[in-house]
């Protein structure tokens, strides 16, 4: 767990060591500032989890300071303190964003519980937040399914969730990296804290050193305003790096810096931050191949995988396909507000044997489309549309002739609607024989009419 972290704000160097002392031999950190504009920048700077300011500083008072620092972050909690205590100036301090309003000298044990008290509540307000942002996400259990790969997956993950160290996971796009990392983050120390994610391959190398790590006013063209970085909003939380392997070389250093000693830089400053995160990548890349071929930095990838999580490709785990498929289904009913929907032998035959190149993603979306155009009732063979042609050919040399007949019929019935009487005609045959094979090969051509033959 990570320590709390206090600012102090005082001009009297004096008091600030005696509360520092304390402080610090009963388990807080503790930065010091002795101004206005000195608290403001160590406040920006190291982002505590509560501030002690004194009221009368050499260049004004908490009166001026407390809205700044509110600005910078409104939920870091305030204490004023002050020798000249009266009831108009707590009420003039509360209004400006004080928690507590102590009258010195305090006692020190004193001032320990009231500030373990507003940590434990702020955590507390975090905790709420997370639990509402999670009950209102629909995530995926990324464990679903039964097969020994994804069992030896969660066994693997399940040590690891507890640890604060760098977690690299791999696998295929599509296959669900990203849900197992908002597994790790939701089930570890951190889960009270912000999970923020960014996704290296979609940005620009300036792009991503702005997101990742923020800015100052004037930076470059069209900086009109100093911007936090992602960095900054995860502090005390998950980093999660999608497509880690895509990151640009000269970003690299600057995650490396991160990883190695908890500051950063924005974009146009000279000073570093701090920062406290736990980083999560994602990579569907072989990083070693990639330290090879000079495209990943070996420090950062010896930082980046001290713990590895493979996830398995949805082909190497087809028991488990069913599995997932059902949920799907009943995911996207109750978001409907219909009925379950089920699934054919022919069409769930067809799942089972489709080698998902898209994985976990690519099955949603094509049970999504077939829900969505489905006439109603279980889904059949027919209902199903796969992405890639090369991979449906695949599927359809596995399939024996009776197969084969079902799923053309079946093609020509959607493309006609239902109506028996035009489908005849395409096949080139009676429209008496049409109905005799939709009866042996057991099709409902319910599910394609549309209107009455």
């Amino acid at each position: 767990m990570t320590r709390t972290r206090i600012l102090l704000v005082d001009d009297e160097p004096g008091v600030r060591l005696g509360m520092r002392g304390y402080l610090t031999a009963h388990g807080f950190d503790v930065d010091e500032a002795q101004s206005l504009a000195e608290a403001q920048e160590v406040f920006r700077t190291h982002r505590p989890d509560v501030a002690v300011v004194d009221y009368r500083l050499t260049d004004g008072t908490a009166l001026e300071l407390l809205p700044r620092l509110k600005e910078i972050d409104a939920a870091v909690p305030l204490v004023v303190l002050t020798g000249h205590g009266s009831i108009e100036l707590a009420v003039q301090a509360v209004k400006e964003g004080a928690e507590q309003f102590l009258t010195k000298p305090v006692e020190l044990a004193v001032l320990k519980v009231v500030l373990e008290r507003l940590v434990a509540q702020r955590r507390e307000r975090q905790r709420l937040r997370a639990d509402l942002s999670r009950t209102a996400r629909a995530t995926v259990d990324p464990f679903l399914g039964t097969s020994a790969a994804i069992q030896g997956l969660r066994a693997e993950a399940e040590r690891m969730q507890h640890s604060d160290s760098p977690v690299l996971v791999t696998g295929e796009t599509g296959s669900g990296k990203s849900v197992l990392a908002r597994w790790l983050h939701e089930g570890g120390p951190r889960a009270d804290a912000p999970f923020v994610d960014l996704n290296c391959a979609a940005l620009s190398k300036d792009l991503l050193d702005s997101e990742l790590f923020g800015h100052e006013k004037g930076a470059f063209t069209g900086a009109v305003a100093a911007k936090q970085g992602l960095l900054e909003v995860a502090d005390r939380g998950t980093l999660f790096l999608d497509e880690i392997g895509d990151m640009d070389l000269a970003v690299q250093p600057k995650l490396l810096k991160v990883l190695e000693e908890k500051r950063f830089r924005r974009l146009g400053d000279v000073r570093d931050r701090r920062v406290d995160v736990r980083l999560i990548a994602a990579t569907h890349q072989d990083l070693n191949v990639a330290t090879r071929e000079k495209r990943f930095r070996s420090d950062l990838y010896f930082r980046v995988s001290t713990l590895i999580l493979h996830v398995p490709a949805l082909r190497e785990r087809t028991e488990d396909i069913l599995v997932l498929a059902r949920h799907f289904l009943a995911e996207m009913a109750g978001a409907r507000g219909r009925g379950g929907v089920g699934l054919q032998p022919d069409a769930e035959a067809a799942l089972t044997r489709y080698p998902w190149p898209g994985n976990i993603r690519e099955l949603r979306n094509v049970l999504e489309r077939a829900v969505l155009l489905s006439g109603g009732g279980p889904l059949s063979r027919g209902d199903l549309r796969f992405e890639a042609s090369t991979d449906e050919a695949r599927v359809e040399d596995d399939l024996t002739l009776e197969e084969l007949e079902r799923r053309h019929i079946e093609r020509v019935l959607r493309r006609e609607n239902g109506h028996v009487e035009r489908a005849a005609l395409r096949l080139g045959i009676p429209r008496s024989s049409l109905y005799e094979r939709l009866k042996r090969l057991g099709i409902n051509r319910s599910g394609f009419q549309k209107s009455d033959p």
